[in-house]
């Protein structure tokens, strides 16, 4: 019997239908007591019974009767859990429990027999249970569904935020045979006009190569056949040229009436460097003087410049027409002031780091202040100079000769031409002087480099006597490809200067 009464017990402990005696009480029944406990306060001898009924009514909107309902489409923000029966009778059996006091008489045994029956039973300890357990497995969103919050914080860049990056072609746009072209390091043998002409000199005789319809023209040749043409340059308007000779004059020509203007002789030794500003032409010769020419008057030697020991190689009119820039084989860099009459002249900065001859030169077109300079064999650095400052900004030892250097200004970058060891076109990105492209084909030194007009192409001269044109400036790439499919299916078009 006293199995049976035990039996009994654990039956009235696990069974969870009966009333909670000892409960807390439930919010309904509090609100419930709360609102009859108004209503009988309410009354009173001097209120009808209308006054207090209406007092004691309840509110014409209940609270949470128009709340909003959880969206019963998937995919919302909430996730709600399933709650069966059985997980609420646990939950309501637990929350009675703790009120109950502690049995200190309960053994070991007793809890080992009532684990044995909540297993039984349940399926698991009801001691372990927990007051809330969130059961089931989320929807799953609906196809398509997109959450704002992820899309507001986890977006990549846009389109049109992301920077597009220029096809540079590896291959010549065209390569012209340059026979007879002079390898010798310290000429400038090349030059572009504003008209879109190039000007080649090949040995004795200057040749020019139409860049819009692809004519080549033969403009002159000197008597002597032992002299040679030593440089080039083309004025501002690109209707006259200045040829400099081996024979220490200096020519100047009508191009498109092929006419010889007049020749100057003032140089003991060869014209190596030319530049013009405005009606100013400047010289530069073997002995290391330079010389301005008035090419208006018939006395056209205005002025003389002494500062180089060796051959001036290099010469450059800033921009702006306020500076001249020289480079020679005494491996000095020299900026000298506007041609004043009357005066001499002193040079305004004498930079001496490079180690090797200065043949080129080239001065930033946005920046007029700034000058590129690169060495030679022996130096094989690039320096970019501040004119007002005096200061080297920047130095880069590119491992290779630099026979020329010219600013690209549709991309702000810096070209340069190089001899031993590479023989290559190195294209830089402006200031940083990161490489951005090399420009790879000649099979001897690059003697000159020259930019094209419209910024677009340049175009080099080397020691394997070709002359070759790269496009690799182009403001719109995507234009330009359209054009070249009405062309010839060659990438190369490839033809002889003469």
């Amino acid at each position: 019997m006293a199995q049976f009464g035990f039996e009994n017990d654990i039956h009235s402990i696990l069974k969870l239908d009966m009333p909670i005696t000892n409960a807390p009480m439930a919010r309904w029944q509090r609100k419930a007591s709360s609102s009859n406990a108004s209503a009988l306060s309410g009354l009173s001898p001097g209120k009808s019974a209308n006054a207090s009924l209406s007092s004691s009514k309840t509110p014409s909107k209940t609270p949470g009767k128009n709340k909003k309902l959880t969206p019963s489409k998937m995919g919302g923000d909430r996730f709600i859990p399933t709650r069966n029966s059985k997980q609420m009778d646990v939950a309501s059996f637990l929350l009675s429990k703790e009120n109950e006091p502690v049995d200190a008489n309960n053994t070991t045994s007793t809890s080992e027999s009532q684990k044995a029956w909540s297993m039984s039973l349940n399926g698991y300890n009801i001691e372990d249970a927990k007051i809330l357990h969130l059961g089931g497995k989320p929807l799953n969103a609906p196809e398509g569904y997109q959450n704002n919050l992820k899309v507001l914080y986890s977006q990549g860049a846009t389109p049109a935020s992301v920077k597009k990056t220029r096809y540079i072609s590896s291959s010549p746009d065209r390569i012209l045979d340059a026979p007879e072209l002079r390898n010798d390091f310290y000429l400038n043998l090349l030059d572009w006009s504003s008209r879109n002409v190039l000007a080649v000199a090949l040995h004795n005789s200057v040749y020019l190569l139409d860049a819009t319809q692809g004519d080549v023209t033969f403009l002159m040749s000197l008597e002597r056949e032992e002299d040679y043409i030593s440089s080039l340059s083309w004025t501002k308007e690109g209707t006259y040229l200045a040829i400099g000779t081996s024979d220490c004059k200096i020519q100047l020509w009508d191009v498109y009436n092929q006419k010889r203007l007049r020749s100057m002789a003032s140089h003991t030794s060869r014209v190596a460097s030319l530049s013009w500003n405005d009606h100013v032409l400047s010289s530069g010769s073997r002995s290391g003087h330079i010389h301005h020419h008035d090419v208006r008057v018939a006395n056209h030697h205005i002025h003389t410049i002494f500062g180089h020991s060796q051959e001036v190689c290099g010469l450059q009119w800033s921009p702006d027409g306020r500076y001249l820039a020289s480079g020679g084989n005494d491996n000095m860099v020299y900026v000298w002031p506007r041609v004043q009459e009357g005066t001499d002249s002193q040079s305004i900065r004498a930079w001496s780091e490079h180690q090797g001859a200065v043949k080129a030169l080239a001065w930033c077109p946005w920046q007029p202040n700034i000058l590129a300079s690169g060495g030679g064999t022996s130096d094989r650095h690039i320096r970019i100079w501040n004119v007002n400052s005096g200061s080297c900004i920047s130095s880069l030892d590119t491992q290779s000769q630099i026979s020329s250097l010219v600013f690209a200004p549709n991309y702000k970058e810096l070209v340069s031409a190089h001899g031993y060891a590479h023989n290559n076109v190195v294209i830089w990105k402006y200031p940083a002087l990161s490489r951005v492209a090399e420009l790879n084909g000649h099979e001897d030194r690059v003697l000159s480099l020259i930019l094209s007009p419209d910024g677009s192409t340049v175009a080099t001269v080397a020691g394997d006597e070709t002359i070759r044109l790269w496009k690799s400036f182009e403001m719109d790439p995507v234009k330009k490809a359209k054009e070249r499919l009405v062309k010839s299916t060659s990438g190369v078009i490839h033809q002889s200067i003469r």
